[in-house]
């Protein structure tokens, strides 16, 4: 199938966005403390591309099973390593399969097209995939369909598969094996070389069918993000349409260990229904006390959408031209949407972080990429430029994009979106022309 596509216009959609955060924790490194770089000499906080795109791409995918948004009505992906327990749930409620033949036979099909599963005598990892498989979020279901129409095959083939996989992880030979029907000895013409047994190969209407469940098919967010699974040979890959950069401060910034004490509620009631000192001193003191590491600063964050690929992912998938067409504006739009609404979730309850706006979105077209991070590679100095960093990196991004304009032909003017007064306020004196909506960001 030819991925070959036609696209009007700039095949890049380039995204700049600054945001000021206050008292926040959106990621962290394995101990906890919040992530830096050091960059133009000083050491600024870091905001992965792995939790912005994480976050962007739960936004969406909630949006569209919501029926809301775009992509309304749109198939999305679920990145997950629960496969065998989500087909096999599936065997169950939608085919009346026992459990305690749903969750081999799960478990065995998807072994044998490649996928490795956890230690089996450790009953948390063992029906959970070695790697996290990011498929459309109908797979499990898929699978199941089909093993419930093979159901006879599949249930002997599973059996005997599972025997012999204990018996080589055991180093013996299985018991009781039956005699081979015509179906055994035709699927065993291709066998998986374990090193102990060989194991019987799948049949190969499962095998096909179990792949092209796994498939990236009309999975939007799938086409967006893309995908690498290297454990199954003949699956396809995805080339993501989306490059997203780390998020950092525009300025110098340290992180700050913040001292907190919890209440023990029952201890309070008991000292404050005391009846003399010494039963409240019994209860004096916190219930908990610990740090917490907390950042703040102005961020400045950047991604790209590529149209070109974005449509050729769509096609590869089995979209006609037109219905890649249709799904790569909407795709487009809640990519935009996406990355000035989403945001990670990590400590959203204790500091509200996810209620944060952006005080600057600059959106233009191009026929290359362009992150300008270079623009706060001279860390802005509140005291000596006097004014507010997060105006400052205004002018400076604002100042940056138009030098670069007059050097070049590929790129367009742009579009703008704040949502602070203060930064409308700067607009207007730099003569710049806001949009009102996230909407008219996109070409």
């Amino acid at each position: 199938m030819s991925t070959q596509v036609a696209l009007t216009g700039h095949q890049f959609l380039s995204l700049h966005l600054l945001e000021t955060l206050v008292a926040v924790l959106p990621v962290r490194d394995e101990n906890g403390a919040p992530k830096s770089i050091v960059y133009g000499g000083v050491e600024r906080h870091m905001i992965t591309s792995q939790a912005r795109r994480r976050a962007e791409r739960v936004y969406s995918r909630d949006r569209a099973n919501a029926q809301a948004g775009p992509l309304a009505g749109h198939t999305m992906g679920v990145r997950t390593r629960e496969w065998a327990l989500t087909t096999a749930r599936a065997l169950e409620t939608r085919h009346g399969w026992p459990k305690e033949q749903s969750l081999p036979a799960a478990r065995a099909v998807l072994q044998a097209i490649g996928l490795k599963f956890g230690d089996p005598a450790k009953p948390t990892v063992a029906n959970l995939t070695k790697v996290l498989l990011f498929a459309p979020a109908d797979a499990g279901d898929r699978i199941a369909d089909h093993l419930n129409i093979e159901r006879a095959t599949i249930g002997t083939w599973a059996e005997q598969y599972v025997a012999m996989s204990e018996a080589a992880a055991d180093g013996k030979k299985p018991k009781g094996r039956r005699k081979s029907s015509p179906q055994d000895e035709e699927a065993s013409t291709d066998v998986a070389d374990t090193g102990a047994a060989k194991l019987p190969a799948l049949p190969k209407t499962t095998r096909d069918a179990v792949l092209t469940a796994l498939a990236p098919r009309d999975a939007i967010d799938i086409a967006l993000y893309g995908r690498f699974l290297a454990e199954i040979a003949d699956s396809p890959n995805v080339d993501g349409a989306i490059q997203s950069s780390h998020a950092f401060t525009v300025h110098e910034a340290e992180h700050t260990d913040d001292f907190y004490a919890a209440a023990d509620d029952a201890k309070l009631t008991r000292k404050s229904n005391a009846l003399d000192f010494l039963d409240a001193a019994d209860d004096s003191g916190a219930g908990m006390t610990g740090y917490q590491s907390l950042i703040s600063g102005t961020f400045y964050r950047h991604a790209v959408l590529d149209r070109r690929k974005l449509r050729q992912n769509l096609r590869a998938a089995g979209m006609s031209e037109q219905e890649a067409e249709s799904a790569a504006v909407g795709a487009e739009a809640e990519f935009v949407s996406a990355f000035v609404n989403a945001f990670p979730q990590a400590k959203k309850n204790s500091t509200a972080s996810t209620g944060t706006l952006p005080a600057l979105v600059l959106a233009f077209d191009g026929a290359r990429p362009f992150n300008y991070a270079a623009a706060f590679q001279k860390p802005i100095d509140e005291v000596a430029d006097q004014g507010p960093a997060g105006e400052l990196a205004v002018r400076r991004l604002l100042a940056h994009h138009d030098f670069v304009l007059r050097r070049r032909d590929d790129i367009t003017a742009g579009r703008v979106l704040t949502f602070e007064p203060a930064v409308h306020t700067v607009l207007q004196e730099l003569g710049v022309k806001d949009v009102e909506s996230v909407e008219e960001l996109t070409a």
